[in-house]
């Protein structure tokens, strides 16, 4: 499992936000018809490339223009290998002693019911060949379904649930399985240009069996008419690596009356693994 160097941390949550209306606007902020064009014009150049003979990107660009805090996300200068601290190599160990089976459901962590869509997100973590591959750490972190976090760096005005803190973990099953009980998250707007806004996503973060074994990904929701405009999810300029980070409605996961049900598997190595932030932030990818 690729190691990570850290975890991204500018689009974990949003910037602080005026009031709605209670600010001009700055006529010097980037427009999203602006972004919009450049995100088309790459695409158009790649398809071009792929037509020539070129090999499709499966993984996402490095430094991607219609993104404009990408220079801040990745290395410029040539990594060196740095060997882990020997415990490092050994510690944490994670266990079903250490996860209880409760903290996958993070609908029941306040004293009332959260505000919003309850779904249920379910899936197997594989390696490349397709087996399972069982206990793993998973975590995730959310927006609550007015996409706002709980995080003193988020106060644009959307209201915080009381009853809904938006994290949570499991530990995958002999077959490599996991399951939460969530809700659904909102979009939210973020600082990349004017009248930015990220579609519907869960952070997920999987550790392996030793401290510096963590990868970082997003979940996304299909149909959501935000993809074309988010230049995160752009970076991947490939359609079907872009696919894979979203999710399948899932009748047979959905519990009537209860929730609906979302399957979303996690692939960690091979051509069809599933992008993940820690490939953004260098060419060393695959040993972060």
């Amino acid at each position: 499992m690729p190691h990570e160097l850290n975890a991204p941390t500018d689009e974990l949550v949003p910037a602080a936000e005026p009031k709605a209306g209670h600010a001009p606007l700055d006529t010097a902020v980037e427009t999203q018809q602006d972004l919009s064009a450049e995100i088309n014009g790459l695409a158009d150049a790649y398809a071009r490339a792929l037509k020539d003979g070129a090999p499709a990107e499966t993984q996402p660009r490095l430094d991607y223009p219609p993104y404009r805090s990408s220079i801040l996300r990745h290395p410029t200068k040539s990594l060196h290998h740095a060997d882990p601290e020997t415990i490092e190599l050994f510690s944490p160990a994670f266990g079903h002693q250490d996860v209880h089976a409760l903290e996958s459901d993070l609908t029941i962590q306040h004293n009332g019911e959260p505000q919003g869509e309850r779904i249920i997100v379910a899936g197997k973590v594989l390696d490349g060949d397709g087996r399972p591959v069982a206990g793993q750490l998973v975590e995730i972190w959310q927006a609550n379904a007015s996409g706002r976090y709980i995080h003193k760096r988020d106060q644009h005005p959307a209201p915080i649930d009381p009853n809904f803190t938006g994290i949570g973990r499991c530990i995958t099953g002999p077959d490599g399985s996991y399951r939460f009980t969530t809700i659904k998250p909102g979009a939210y707007p973020w600082k990349n240009h004017l009248n930015a806004w990220r579609p519907a996503h869960i952070h997920f973060s999987l550790f392996g069996t030793e401290f510096t074994q963590r990868i970082i990904t997003q979940m996304y929701f299909p149909g959501d008419q935000l993809f074309p405009l988010d230049p995160i999810y752009q970076t991947i300029v490939d359609q079907d690596a872009r696919d894979r980070l979203v999710a399948s409605y899932d009748h047979s996961l959905t519990e009537p009356e209860w929730a609906l049900g979302y399957n979303w598997d996690i692939v960690l190595t091979g051509p069809k693994r599933t992008w993940t932030e820690n490939e953004a932030l260098g060419a060393a990818g695959d040993e972060e």
